[in-house]
């Protein structure tokens, strides 16, 4: 009985010994005895590519020589030494304005930076100047200088005319991956979002085109491949796209870029007069009313050609509210912030028509708009 065991333990051993190494060598196996000149597997033809991949492509093609990389560095001094060196800041993207060799891009890419970088499409790197900035819209311009072979300047699109439900395209240079194309459609319009700065972005377009960071700065094109917005910011929980991007519109980059490159900043129109976010909620509360008071009307304004009326401060710190503007030509403002970014909608001239609460009664008063300080 025992001896029988034995022989049989030998043999599932052997039996378990031969097929791991049958496993083991099959594949050696099977090459060696396989007939020379197997045929490969045949390549199906595809056939032509559909329509719409076909004008995306070409759209690609044709835009992406106006869109530049960006990297920024900033200058430090070592603590010990003092020695000062420069230090990789981060990077954006941007694209070409006019032939000049003007470079859109977003505010915050080169905020703090002491060097930015521009590299084109074709590898070339240029060192960029600072042009000018608008912090309040988050835009900026770099120049850069050309000498041969200047790419072209992105075509110029209108954001007045915008649908919810039209195809976009962005092109940047997400996490650092050059050149990269993205679509989807606008989701929403006349979107407002708060700036690390406390001022309110107005008008912005909402797209679920997929924007990471390092996108931004870069085009936002409609299916003609015209520029109808600067890639801007992203909500996201996580730091990457959560179908939420958001893009200046052109309309506004056609106000506000081309005084940056004549002037240097951005003035923005005003209606001469004086507020104040944190009194202005406390007054409201204690007031029971939304909407914005005037703490003052600056002598010789617009305001004061209108007849506007400021507060009246006394010296135990008590006021006395004088009009409150509720809303800038039927559009409601709550706030100090809110109130500068309607204002910003609209061009030194142009006149407007506020709705004022003026001793408990509502009247409307015409402002054509000044230069702001």
């Amino acid at each position: 009985m025992h001896d029988r065991f034995l022989i049989r333990l030998f043999w599932m051993t052997l039996a378990g010994a031969l097929l791991i190494l049958l496993a083991r060598y099959l594949p050696l196996l099977e090459s060696t005895f396989a007939p020379e000149g197997a045929p490969q597997r045949a390549v199906t033809a595809r056939g032509d590519l559909a329509a719409d991949e076909k004008s995306t492509i070409e759209l690609f093609e044709k835009s992406k020589d106006s869109v530049v990389f960006i990297t920024t560095r900033q200058q430090v001094m070592d603590f010990w030494t003092r020695n000062v060196f420069s230090v990789p800041r981060g990077t954006g993207s941007g694209f070409i304005w006019d032939e000049a060799g003007n470079v859109v891009t977003n505010y915050h890419v080169v905020e703090g930076a002491s060097e930015a970088w521009v590299k084109l499409s074709d590898g070339r790197d240029y060192r960029a100047a600072l042009v000018g900035a608008s912090p309040q819209h988050d835009i900026a311009v770099l120049r850069i200088g050309v000498g041969f072979k200047r790419p072209p300047p992105v075509p110029i699109g209108t954001s007045s005319d915008l649908k919810v439900g039209q195809k976009v395209f962005a092109i940047g240079n997400p996490f650092g991956l050059d050149w990269t194309l993205t679509n989807g459609i606008v989701s929403a319009l006349d979107r407002s979002l708060g700036g690390d700065n406390r001022t309110i972005i107005e008008h912005l377009i909402q797209t679920d085109a997929a924007i990471n960071p390092g996108n931004s700065g870069g085009p936002l094109l409609d299916s003609a491949g015209r520029l109808i917005g600067i890639n801007t910011a992203i909500y996201s929980p996580s730091g990457a796209s959560a179908g939420i991007g958001f893009a200046v519109p052109v309309d506004t980059v056609m106000r506000v870029v081309p005084q940056i490159i004549r002037n240097g900043k951005y003035v923005s129109p005003s209606l001469g007069i004086e507020v104040n976010d944190a009194i202005n909620q406390r007054l409201a509360s204690i007031l029971q009313v939304e909407g914005v008071v005037i703490l003052r009307v600056n002598r010789g304004s617009a305001a004061e050609a209108a007849g506007l009326r400021g507060a009246t401060i006394y010296r135990d710190g008590s006021i006395t509210p004088g009009d409150i503007i509720v809303a800038i030509n039927g559009k409601p403002v709550d706030s100090a912030a809110k109130l500068l970014a309607r204002l910003d909608g609209f061009k030194v001239g142009d006149a407007v028509v506020l709705s004022v609460l003026r001793e408990n009664r509502k009247v409307e008063i015409e402002v054509a708009l000044q230069p702001g300080s």
